[in-house]
């Protein structure tokens, strides 16, 4: 097993690189970031020269992408625009962020694996119509529609039943927060429920589907049959060679949309008004902060690639033939 996640780990380097340039290459020629400073007559060329130079607008494509470069593998980013650090506040929303985003995964793996194996196994039952018609409703439905009816009409009802607020719709935290930890676990988890069950909505379905189409392929091999025939227990045959194998596409699946879940993040932040990642690069793309964009994503791709990687390992454990290929 290390061989093959040693072969991953060096695919994965590969694309990190490769990724960098295409994404530092369109970003860097997407704009002008000092545009307005220049459209002001009232700015002195001398000044803009020498922003140009702290942002090292006046060097080659090549020579800036190796000063960023340098800049990414201390951490920092560089500088924005404005002059201050872009990885401090980056490394702080990024927390924010993956509340988000790991909350939604798991939900989501629980949900749509699960209700994927139920359907199949009760195929054209009214629970299987029922999550049918429900992951088709929730597939077709932005995301920012399904949080804002979220925040109408349940967040609303049940704080007005419990008397208090317990599904907090705006902020992902709040202004005052008691120093002890039970009180910020608390008051994080009544922020984050909302937003982490919207994303979980729009994510679920489609693992749901592939799920439910794996299950009904694989129950139906002549292998299936040949262990219900041994007199192997329905249980076993389910996990140890129904679900196992089924469970090999969809995984994959999992992996590639990661980058779909981090975008469906953005949109999800700016309905709930967290000032996460999401924020941060929508600033960034407004005001043509190249450091910023390119912080974003870079720290999207690196989170993408050990997504896949980690994809990669379970794969090989699903399948024997996979890591001794």
């Amino acid at each position: 097993m290390l061989p093959y996640i040693i072969r991953r780990l060096a695919i994965g380097a590969v694309v990190l690189v490769v990724a960098s340039f295409v994404v530092f290459l369109l970003v860097s020629l997407s704009g002008d970031p000092l545009a307005q400073l220049k459209a002001n007559p009232h700015i002195p060329p001398a000044v803009i020269a020498q922003r140009e130079r702290l942002l090292h607008l006046n060097e080659s494509i090549f020579a800036r992408y190796w000063i960023w470069v340098s800049h990414m593998f201390r951490g920092d980013f560089g500088n924005s625009i404005a002059g201050y650090p872009v990885g401090p506040i980056l490394w702080g929303k990024l927390g924010v962020t993956l509340r988000l985003v790991v909350g939604a995964t798991l939900l989501s793996v629980m949900f749509g694996v699960g209700l994927g194996v139920i359907s199949a196994r009760r195929q054209y039952s009214v629970v299987d119509y029922s999550a049918t018609f429900a992951s088709f409703v929730f597939f077709s439905t932005p995301v920012f529609v399904v949080g804002i009816l979220l925040k109408q009409f349940l967040a609303v009802r049940v704080n007005l039943a419990a008397g208090k607020t317990l599904l907090y719709t705006l902020g992902q935290q709040s202004a005052l927060l008691e120093p002890s930890f039970g009180s910020r676990l608390l008051d994080y988890t009544e922020h984050t429920i909302l937003p982490v069950i919207t994303l979980t909505l729009v994510t679920y379905p489609a693992w749901s589907r592939y799920q439910r189409a794996e299950m009904l392929d694989v129950q139906n091999s002549d292998y299936i049959r040949l262990a219900r025939a041994k007199g192997l227990s329905p249980r076993r045959v389910l996990v140890r060679h129904i679900l196992r194998n089924a469970l090999i596409p969809v995984v994959t699946v999992i992996g590639l949309d990661t980058a779909a879940i981090f975008g469906g993040a953005v949109v999800t932040e700016s309905v709930f008004g967290w000032n996460a990642m999401g924020q941060f690069l929508l600033t960034g793309i407004q005001q043509i902060d190249v450091n910023v964009v390119l912080a974003y994503l870079m720290l999207t791709a690196g989170i993408v690639i050990l997504f896949n990687l980690l994809v990669d390992i379970i794969y090989g454990y699903l399948d024997p033939r996979i890591r001794h290929a």
